[in-house]
């Protein structure tokens, strides 16, 4: 019998009957690795090594896991899917890995991502594209692809990701998972490799919302490693599901969720989302009150450059340290200058090499107010309106994307500017640190798409159980992907 496709409660129940032990788990968990790497490229380092825990009364303990490449493990390869890193094994483990150990979860492998958390597509990790489970000519999306391709594919109930922008959660849409990324520093970020610290957010990828609401409840807590972490003792995520919805208040954006806002709306688009107007007459039948908002369409074409702006910059400044001198594979060069500059020429991506560029250029002196500040100005304008609809409904619910995953061969032509904000708006979500998650809400194509909601920062289980009670109705919990012939 397989149990890595189970969910984590119904797995331990087993491990505590004896019907399976940890060791048996990880021995399936690592068969299945090898199985779908080939097909999906999902790891950078399988674990063949890996040890069983003792089982106790914990729901984690003697159950595998896998862990997102830019968090930091000790003694274990950690490359952030770069070739600047290509041969790093760090001294120390980040906190929420820490965490996760102290509750006898067993990682049995690192998975790939985007070089250093940066695109959204999958394929720019140096050990090559990431593919779909549901659909190999398709991305997963990134930046936590590996991850959200093993979830969906059985090779255990979860895994760490980070999201940037919407690096959980996109992948989580179209993979036809859960991806939920809680309040800005309800998770520690010590040992994460920095992208754009401001922007950063740890988090999982299950198979279901009450998966998701046990594995951060192991990640979280603050942590003295990490100034902007906070004291979430009071918070049980998973205790508080109780799927009781009655009377809360939703809104959706009519810019965004308008089919009239799409001239040239693809009939993906199209069923994307009536998907969309189907899930909100769930939330109906639920007991919730749903409604239509209207947000300045000016303010909200602007969030791409924003982001662009503020994770370039911060992104040129945190990977300053990678030079060749202090880690990583040291390059050939007359003087420190030389070799630094070899290091960084050969070693990063075209993407991220552009990224660092545009990060540099807005943080000169005579190009930082009219970009970087006015970038920051544009944050605070979109935060303070998505706070004010928190003013009145316990959560904004939208469409992830424009429909399910993209072709990996020629995306660029997928979409146009039309699309840009219902493509991006999930980075408001980091913008204002908010708690935010998505889950599956139908097909198109024969394609998993998904559904997002996000509500105001420390609100989180009043989040979660939004979505544990419409994950319950919808009924696409649990589910493996099934490749599209």
């Amino acid at each position: 019998m397989t149990y890595m496709n189970k969910g984590i409660k119904e797995i331990h129940e087993a491990l505590q009957s004896g019907k399976v032990t940890s060791s048996e788990l990880i021995k399936e968990s690592l068969e299945k690795s090898h199985q779908i790497q080939e097909k999906y490229n999902a790891f950078v380092t399988i674990l063949d090594d890996a040890k069983e825990q003792e089982v106790t009364s914990d729901l984690l303990s003697g159950i595998p896991y896998g862990i997102k490449d830019n968090y930091s493990t000790k003694g274990i390869l950690s490359t952030g899917s770069s070739n600047t890193l290509k041969d790093y094994v760090p001294f120390f483990t980040a906190t929420a890995i820490e965490n996760l150990s102290k509750h006898g979860a067993v990682p049995v492998n690192k998975t790939v991502m985007d070089e250093f958390g940066m695109g959204g597509t999958g394929t720019t990790g140096h050990t090559g594209v990431v593919r779909n489970p549901w659909d190999t000519k398709r991305m997963c999306a990134g930046s936590s692809s590996g991850s959200a391709a093993a979830v969906a594919s059985g090779v255990y109930p979860y895994a760490t990701g980070s999201d940037t922008g919407d690096s959980i959660r996109k992948p989580a849409a179209y993979c036809g998972i859960v991806g939920y990324k809680p309040t800005y520093g309800m998770i520690s970020r010590y040992g994460l490799f920095p992208f754009a610290s401001s922007l950063d957010h740890c988090g999982a990828l299950t198979r279901s919302v009450e998966d998701a609401a046990i594995v951060v409840d192991a990640m979280k807590g603050i942590d003295k490693l990490d100034m902007t972490s906070w004291d979430s003792s009071n918070i049980h995520l998973y205790e508080s599901l109780n799927g009781n919805v009655k009377g809360k208040k939703l809104c959706y954006v009519k810019e965004i969720c308008d089919i009239a806002n799409y001239p040239n709306a693809t009939d993906e688009l199209k069923e994307h989302l009536q998907n969309f107007k189907n899930c909100l007459e769930v939330c109906k039948s639920l007991g919730m009150e749903v409604e239509e908002v209207s947000v300045d369409k000016t303010l909200l074409n602007a969030l791409a450059s924003v982001y662009v702006v503020i994770s370039c910059a911060e992104a040129t400044s945190n990977m300053s340290n990678l030079t060749g001198l202090i880690f990583g594979p040291r390059s050939e060069g007359r003087d420190y200058i030389e070799s630094m500059k070899d290091y960084r020429t050969k070693g990063f991506s075209p993407l991220i090499k552009r990224r660092f560029v545009i990060g540099s250029y807005v943080l000169q002196a005579q190009n930082k107010d009219r970009y970087f500040h006015n970038a920051q100005r544009v944050r605070r304008l979109l935060v303070d309106e998505w706070n004010k609809l928190f003013e009145n409904y316990d959560a904004v619910i939208l469409p992830v994307g424009s429909g399910p995953a993209k072709l990996l061969e020629k995306n660029d032509d997928m979409l146009d500017n039309d699309t840009t904000v219902l493509e991006e708006h999930l980075q408001i979500g980091n913008f204002g640190g908010f708690p935010s998650i998505t889950i599956p809400d139908g097909f198109v194509n024969s394609l998993p798409v998904g559904v997002n909601i996000t509500g105001k920062c420390y609100d989180d289980e009043n989040v979660l159980n939004i979505a544990y009670a419409l994950e319950e109705k919808l009924g696409y919990k649990g589910q493996i992907a099934k490749e599209v012939a």
